[in-house]
């Protein structure tokens, strides 16, 4: 079986796909959240991993919280990456459990504070999930078919939950993080020779945890993370699949690194071809390097599909804007020229 391209589709299917991609799904009800802005954010999961070893930011006008740096230099939204149990032994934190849901929701009450909205990336994993690896949670390792769909549609509601009861929900949330080669390996694992099956498996789990998002938090996105900036084949392919197992959801985020990812022009003609493929929004939900190039082809977009950027983990890592020891260097103020430019908000 080959993946199907809308425009090869009879105009009926099509016309049900491409509801099903904008998350209006034929026979939905109730209101569907607004379009996303303009966002111009900053993954800093990191954060409280640095102030634990005393790591202090400023930037030129003196000390001051991280999230109000970035705010004062144009960011209007932190992303943050969330483990199933962190602290395990061979979790992403063992013993200490940074990034699981306790620290969530401290970082979240910061996010607030400081006026920013919120994307919350679960990875459903006790540590890293990327195209590289996507390890079940301890928790769930036993748990297939059913069993582990309902395992991610109650985690994914737990979460939401407990952010909601501090007043703190997210404005958008990610199902999985960068989730191209599937996700809960290897139930969910697509790279096999009988991928096609195994989408089936990636869309169930996926809509599990987009509908504990509909009903924990009607009023927030749901984007889907693919790690594919620059390579438009394999991007409309799993698009496609996804879209024609019914998958529904509002915004598409792409990682875009160039070492894996492909040139500048790379990236832009395949968001370039997204956006007038599929009715979604489109955000650059990781990069670092390139700042100014890859903000440009992210904002600039054919019909305003074309919604920012999120840099990953500028604190301390790649090109960060601070230094080792906190303080703000010229490539923070980068992101006043963009934000002015694009007239961030």
């Amino acid at each position: 079986m080959r993946s199907f391209s809308l425009n090869l589709l009879h105009r009926p299917l099509a016309l049900a796909v491409l509801l099903l991609l904008g998350g209006g799904a034929v026979g939905a009800s109730g209101p569907r959240p607004p379009r996303l802005g303009k966002v111009l954010g900053a993954d800093i999961s990191f954060l409280p991993q640095l102030e634990a070893r005393g790591v202090k930011f400023a930037d030129k006008t003196g000390p001051k919280d991280a999230i109000q740096i970035l705010k004062e230099h144009g960011f209007n939204y932190i992303r943050l990456r969330i483990f199933n149990n962190p602290a395990a032994d061979s979790g992403y934190s063992p013993g200490k459990g940074f990034c699981d849901l306790p620290h969530t929701l401290a970082m979240a009450k910061r996010v607030r504070a400081a006026g920013l909205k919120l994307l919350l990336d679960f990875h459903y994993s006790d540590t890293w999930a990327d195209p590289q690896k996507q390890f079940k949670p301890l928790a769930w390792k036993g748990l297939s078919g059913p069993a582990l769909e309902a395992a991610v549609y109650d985690y994914t509601k737990e979460v939401l939950g407990a952010l909601a009861a501090q007043g703190t929900p997210p404005d958008m949330v990610q199902v999985g993080n960068e989730i191209n080669h599937g996700l809960l390996w290897p139930d969910g694992d697509v790279q096999h020779a009988d991928s096609l099956t195994r989408f089936d498996t990636l869309a169930g789990l996926v809509k599990a945890g987009i509908r504990a998002v509909r009903e924990a938090d009607p009023g927030a996105l749901v984007m889907l993370h693919i790690a594919l900036g620059g390579q438009n084949r394999h991007s409309t392919l799993w698009l496609d699949r996804m879209a024609a197992r019914g998958v529904a959801f509002d915004v598409i985020g792409e990682s875009y690194y160039p070492k894996w990812h492909g040139t500048i022009p790379d990236l832009k003609a395949n968001l370039t071809d997204l956006a007038k493929r599929y009715p979604q929004d489109i955000v650059v939900v990781e990069y670092s390097e390139r700042k100014r190039e890859v903000n440009d082809v992210a904002f600039a977009l054919p019909g305003g599909k074309g919604k920012g950027t999120f840099i990953w983990e500028p604190l301390n890592t790649w090109e960060a804007v601070f230094d080792k020891q906190g303080q703000a260097n010229d490539m923070l103020l980068i992101y006043d020229e963009i934000s002015q430019k694009y007239r961030v908000k």
